[in-house]
């Protein structure tokens, strides 16, 4: 295929996946007594919060930090991607009210376990499309080298063709607003996302670099989300798949459920 600019393929082609603006999450300020036993000698712990003298009380700090993703409004973003050996545009606000998504970051394209997980979603991906469900990858490569990749026969250590986008991070930005972005290498873990209808991530995890990640364990909890979204006076035990005994969130009726097992 000859490789036209981005912008004009993005243009001419229709995004076949393209899913209200979602709102960063927000913050929370805490108060501590300058009494408190807090080790800030932590690299990382002194780059999540920042501390200031409280106005109200000269011996007291004000705490700076990011409330959890999990809970909350995902971070928009709008951006290229590659699917079907095209060049789209993919706005995650789009799906908001449409399609849950499973939005998964992974290092680099043309490296060791991420083919192994990009092409396990892919042979999946009837599975998710089934119960309403987008899966988006996304790297901090560009959309050309993504193209190369999937032009790479699976056997050479390509992707062949998948069934969903793979999105172009380069400016690093998503990864920034997902907090999974290692600054110093310029990569991001293996961070995993599930967003409801509603455009709230309901779940998340993150594995380093070394670790791939579970396809089955991804839908299990995916349907477990759904199931208690469909069902809000059900909660989801340890392990639940769909079909097995659920249980209710109160101290007398949950006791049927222990008294089952």
């Amino acid at each position: 295929m000859a490789m036209a600019s981005s912008a004009a393929l993005i243009s001419s082609s229709p995004n076949p996946r393209s899913s209200s603006s979602f709102n960063s999450p927000k913050s929370q300020t805490l108060s501590f007594s300058s009494s408190s036993s807090f080790n800030f000698q932590s690299k990382s712990l002194r780059s999540a919060v920042s501390i200031r003298p409280s106005s109200a009380r000269r011996n007291s700090f004000v705490v700076k930090a990011a409330l959890p993703l999990v809970g909350n409004k995902a971070p928009d973003f709008e951006a290229e991607a590659v699917f079907d050996q095209e060049f789209i545009n993919v706005k995650l606000s789009d799906y908001i009210g449409k399609k849950y998504v499973i939005l998964f970051f992974y290092p680099l394209d043309f490296t060791f376990v991420c083919p192994t997980e990009i092409t396990a979603f892919s042979d999946r991906y009837a599975e998710f499309e089934k119960i309403n469900t987008e899966v988006l990858g996304v790297s901090v490569d560009s959309v050309f080298s993504h193209l190369a990749w999937v032009q790479t026969d699976r056997k050479s250590g390509g992707l062949g063709d998948l069934n969903y986008p793979l999105i172009s991070d380069v400016t690093k930005s998503i990864s920034k607003a997902f907090n999974v972005l290692i600054e110093d290498q310029g990569i991001a873990l293996r961070g995993l996302f599930i967003i409801d209808k509603e455009g709230v991530i309901q779940h998340s995890t993150i594995n380093n670099l070394a670790i791939g990640r579970s396809v089955d364990e991804t839908l299990r909890t995916l349907q477990a989300l759904q199931f208690v979204q469909d069902n809000p006076d059900e909660v989801c035990p340890a392990g639940w798949k769909p079909g097995e005994k659920t249980m209710k969130p109160d101290s007398k009726l949950s006791k049927e459920y222990f008294a089952a097992i």
